[in-house]
């Protein structure tokens, strides 16, 4: 029999990760390396997701504390396309994957983990991710940590920030 792990989920589905204070909030002065933020731009900022569905899980998270798209100003809108479009092109760029989702979720009954703070989720698709695992065993199989993740999305992330301005 294989086995699968996947220690440093322990914390998270034990409840035992719990931090005082909305997450995203307490990313907004960080260590970026350490806590896997992308990019930093004037309204939103660019992290990996902690609990990703694939590798390569992003999120485009707002920086100021509001639930909705439709409590952002024009500005604040304007920046989330732009680093949305950089997002998908550096998902392609780095795995070169058959689809991409794109979407937030707003509210809980829309299935939001985090549902006072807005963020928008963008990850890379392949065929066969889903399989036996995740729609039998409810369990996801990671090829790459996060760290690997991060490790091949910021510089390209970086490039594609610079090649916007």
């Amino acid at each position: 029999m294989d086995r699968l792990y996947t220690p440093w989920r322990f914390a998270y589905v034990t409840g035992r990760n719990k931090e005082q204070g909305c997450v995203f909030c307490n990313r907004l002065e960080c260590d970026d390396r350490e806590n896997f933020v992308l990019h930093r731009g004037e309204h939103w900022y660019l992290i990996m997701n902690l609990y990703p569905y694939n590798g390569g899980h992003m999120l485009c998270v707002l920086n100021r504390h509001v639930p909705m798209l439709s409590d952002c100003t024009v500005a604040e809108l304007a920046e989330m396309g732009t680093l949305l479009r950089i997002m998908e092109a550096s998902l392609m760029e780095a795995f070169n994957p058959e689809g991409i989702n794109c979407g937030y979720n707003g509210g809980i009954s829309a299935g939001a983990g985090i549902p006072e703070h807005l963020h928008v989720h963008m990850l890379p698709r392949w065929a066969g991710d889903t399989n036996f695992m995740s729609t039998i065993g409810e369990t996801r199989v990671m090829p790459l940590t996060l760290d690997q993740s991060y490790e091949m999305l910021q510089p390209i992330v970086a490039k594609l920030v610079k090649a916007s301005c």
